[in-house]
């Protein structure tokens, strides 16, 4: 074979290599950083009941945000066409600052708390296979759950509830849509980087019980209030097909 076509013969195969970049069939591993933005914060401080007898009273300015937090996180997409991929997604849940806010602010952050948010995703991919740059959006939803609820700012919890105060948290788990919009570019048939922005319309209900130790006994507090989180998610990350 002369040199000549020696060479249209590798560029044709460089040519077909790129066109499966991305296309029907195509595995990719992504992994990158994530930033977790709450976007909201909590309603007052909802006293339910003390000592086991009902008060339901609203502890009028009380308040509390969740701070951002970074994770490592990974995603595993397959095409099933040249456009639509279904994905994977799932990082290592971030811890996240609680702080005080309206009368609670002054007390700074009260604890902290784990979330735990895989998600399941479909994106439609615009362009062709070979594209290098490629914007899609995606829809898809969410489980989240929480761990490691922990109100360690004792300051806030003797100053509010009792000199012998002790506190214990928890947070309830849902299901939440996730929409998202990214890209992603191919520095090679096998290497891209990617970015994608997401939306998570995403509350929970925190309860927390108080045990205060006094002259008259143990009195238990329950009280809870509703954590609006709505947080935008960035990942940057760098993917490789299979």
């Amino acid at each position: 074979m002369s040199p000549k076509k020696i060479l249209l013969a590798s560029v044709a195969m460089l040519v077909a290599g790129a066109a499966q970049a991305q296309s029907a069939g195509s595995n990719i591993v992504s992994l990158g950083w994530f930033r977790v933005m709450p976007t909201s914060s909590a309603d007052a401080l909802v006293v339910d009941s003390i000592g086991g007898v009902p008060i339901n009273h609203t502890e009028a300015g009380t308040s509390a945000k969740i701070q951002s937090a970074d994770t490592l996180g990974i995603a595993f997409t397959h095409f099933f066409t040249d456009n639509i991929a279904g994905e994977i997604v799932a990082g290592i849940p971030p811890k996240h600052d609680v702080e005080g806010a309206g009368t609670f602010a002054k007390y700074g952050t009260l604890g902290n708390v784990r979330q735990w948010s895989p998600a399941v995703l479909v994106k439609y991919h615009f362009g062709q296979a070979k594209t290098k740059f490629r914007p899609y959006v995606g829809l898809g939803v969410n489980y989240t759950w929480f761990t490691d609820e922990t109100i360690n700012n004792q300051t806030f919890v003797r100053s509010e509830f009792g000199p012998n105060a002790r506190m214990t948290a928890s947070a309830k788990s849902s299901w939440n849509p996730v929409f998202n919009v990214g890209a992603n570019y191919a520095i090679t048939d096998n290497w891209f980087v990617g970015l994608s922005v997401s939306y998570l319309p995403l509350s929970s209900t925190a309860t927390l019980t108080t045990q205060n130790a006094g002259a008259a006994g143990n009195a238990t507090v329950v009280s809870h209030t509703k954590i609006k989180i709505d947080p935008v998610v960035t990942f940057l990350n760098v993917g490789y097909r299979f």
